[in-house]
């Protein structure tokens, strides 16, 4: 629905209207008594252990404001990932922090470049923010580091990079991100969204860390939501420089992150093993799948998350818009992925050996 602005009413700000709001995934099919839910990148391995002892622990503290600055959740993330706790921010899941990046950092009459396949949170918050998105054609489904220099003008502000990206799956080696952030006036802020960074095992893949760690311009965001198993609690962190932390501290609100969420987060992290075990469940179906959707003539972008990007044939009868409607009634729910500009492509989350192994077997009486 498509609300007008009336003149004798309050209206909001001129753009907002503007922005095609976000729509998330089916959660469920009627009539259907079983479903895999294969289209919001969850782990299907859930959270650690010792996350939801920790959650639970923490009712008895229901009562009382949680701590504000969220010091045991940014001590754990310090200690495992070795960084200074004073550089790290949490928030309401890595959404918000990239919400309020822009906030601080954009304004009417500037400009954030952003690639055509990224994460669609880049524009609309730039839009709430009052400045102009400027989106970059994409290489192969990968960030052309080239077309995004060149899209930079003086009233660039912000440059927003999903590495590695949603929903291709695919991402930058860490020399090309050190070229672009090289290319880049001091003045304008590279934001690296390294939301399945855990799940990357390639030799020339950086997170960000060390660009962060020797620069004045770069932030890089983090979540708890895909490899840790806690979308529920929305838990996300940044590592930015202490001037970035400062002016972003000035607009957070106070107490952005919930205490259940604080013990679930720093319990979470801490425990290796689950996140390990995670990995390797991960890795190995992954290159499963590919490797299926392969066999049945589909193609699949190379992908280093836990998901992958399959492309149908321009047979209207066996379009991605078919083969969902199919996979639904059979209660497999994939993410349609039209507003990324795949119009005609599927994401399919790696799911639990039988979810991975049904999917396949649906697609392949729907291919027939």
């Amino acid at each position: 629905m498509t609300i007008m602005p009336n003149a004798n009413r309050p209206s909001p700000k001129r753009g907002v209207l503007d922005i095609a709001a976000y729509i998330p995934g089916k959660e469920s099919v009627p009539g259907v008594a079983k479903v895999y839910k294969l289209s919001a990148n969850e782990t299907p391995l859930g959270p650690s252990p010792h996350a939801i002892e920790a959650y639970q622990a923490a009712a008895h503290r229901l009562g009382i404001y949680p701590d504000g600055q969220a010091k045991a959740l940014k001590e754990a993330i310090a200690e495992t990932q070795g960084l200074n706790p004073a550089n790290i921010m949490c928030g309401n899941g890595s959404d918000e922090l990239l919400s309020l990046l822009a906030q601080t950092y954009l304004a009417p009459g500037d400009e954030a470049v952003v690639t055509e396949h990224g994460f669609l949170l880049y524009k609309i918050q730039t839009i709430a923010a009052g400045a102009t998105p400027v989106t970059v054609k994409e290489k192969d489904e990968r960030v052309d580091v080239d077309a995004v220099l060149e899209a930079v003008t003086p009233r660039t502000r912000i440059v927003f990079i999903a590495n590695p990206n949603n929903p291709t799956g695919t991402y930058l080696p860490f020399e090309e991100v050190r070229r672009l952030h090289a290319g880049l006036p001091r003045t304008v802020l590279l934001i690296l969204d390294a939301a399945y960074a855990e799940y990357v095992r390639r030799n020339d893949y950086e997170a960000g860390v060390e660009l962060v760690s020797s620069s004045e311009n770069v932030v890089m965001t983090r979540t708890f939501s895909k490899i840790h198993g806690l979308p529920g609690l929305r838990i996300g962190w940044m590592y930015a420089p202490a001037h970035v932390i400062d002016a972003v501290d000035r607009v957070r609100g106070p107490f952005n992150l919930n205490g259940a969420a604080i013990a679930a987060g720093a319990a979470a992290i801490r425990d290796r093993a689950h996140v390990e075990m995670s990995v390797a469940f991960n890795d190995k179906w992954l290159r499963w799948l590919d490797a299926e959707l392969t066999a049945l003539g589909l193609r699949v972008t190379p992908s280093v998350g836990n998901f992958l990007l399959v492309h149908f044939p321009d047979d209207p009868e066996k379009s991605a818009e078919k083969a969902d409607a199919y996979l639904t009634s059979k209660g497999y729910i994939l993410r349609r992925i039209g507003a990324y500009g795949f119009p005609n492509a599927l994401r399919l989350t790696v799911g639990p050996e039988e979810a991975n192994r049904g999917v396949i077997a649906v697609l392949s009486d729907f291919l027939k």
